[in-house]
């Protein structure tokens, strides 16, 4: 193949001739942008009545709000729905949540916003007691800037 191409120069100076797109550009050019390691969780400061200045998990993954049995009740937040709920956690196990506390007011920055959490009974990180999932995310109109620290 190479013997017919090297042969047939018009079709070679052709080839040499073809522009590249902007994939093999970026490539030949060496302006790939530089890969970055694991950001790490992203934790959310708010304020919850009761509970001032924690951190929350904002997690992708999460379908739902997650709230310790413990935080639900030192914050003394109105009684919970009981719900007909089986949860499958990160690590697999299944786990049946104590209820869910509907319209609780979450403060991040200057603005509040309305969450349903589920009620669960587990052993959390005091550091970071309750887990932020989509549904509170959309609420908020969340804008996730991972480059930026």
């Amino acid at each position: 193949m190479f013997k017919k191409l090297l042969n047939n120069k018009d079709k070679l100076i052709e080839l040499t001739k073809m522009p590249l797109n902007e994939n093999c550009s970026a490539v030949v050019l060496k302006k790939l942008p530089e890969k970055l390691g694991d950001p790490g969780r992203f934790l959310i400061p708010c304020d919850i009545t009761g509970l001032d200045n924690c951190l929350a998990l904002a997690d992708l993954g999460a379908s739902i709000n997650l709230m310790p049995l413990s935080i639900w009740k030192k914050l003394r937040l109105p009684t919970f729905n009981d719900m007909k709920m089986v949860l499958e956690l990160a690590d697999r196990t299944i786990s049946k949540p104590t209820g869910v506390v509907e319209n609780v007011f979450v403060k991040v920055g200057k603005f509040y916003f309305p969450a349903d959490f589920v009620i669960l009974d587990f052993v959390a990180d005091p550091r970071v007691p309750i887990i932020l999932g989509r549904p509170f995310l959309s609420t908020a109109h969340a804008i996730i800037n991972i480059f930026e620290r």
